[in-house]
């Protein structure tokens, strides 16, 4: 798995996750819902979910998944570099 797809898998997968933007987040934290996530709905159904948030609700689905990204290179600065 190339690193761009993997990061993509963890930010579908923060996506679904139940984090906010209001909480206050660690990278162990990212990490971890990362992981819950991916093992609650598998990679596939984690895009699938967002897909879903996409089509039923763009105008929040938007911010959502730029906080996530920002999220994501942050907790996983070293697996990218």
């Amino acid at each position: 798995m190339t690193p761009q797809l993997l990061e993509h898998v963890r930010a579908e997968a923060l996506f679904v996750s139940h984090l906010q933007s209001s909480d206050r987040l660690d990278p162990e934290c990212i990490r971890a819902a990362v992981m819950l996530s991916v093992r609650r709905h598998g990679p596939r159904g984690c895009a699938a979910l967002v897909a879903q948030e996409f089509g039923e609700h763009p105008d929040t689905a938007v911010g959502r998944m730029g906080w996530v990204l920002d999220c994501i290179r942050r907790a996983y600065a070293r697996a990218l570099a």
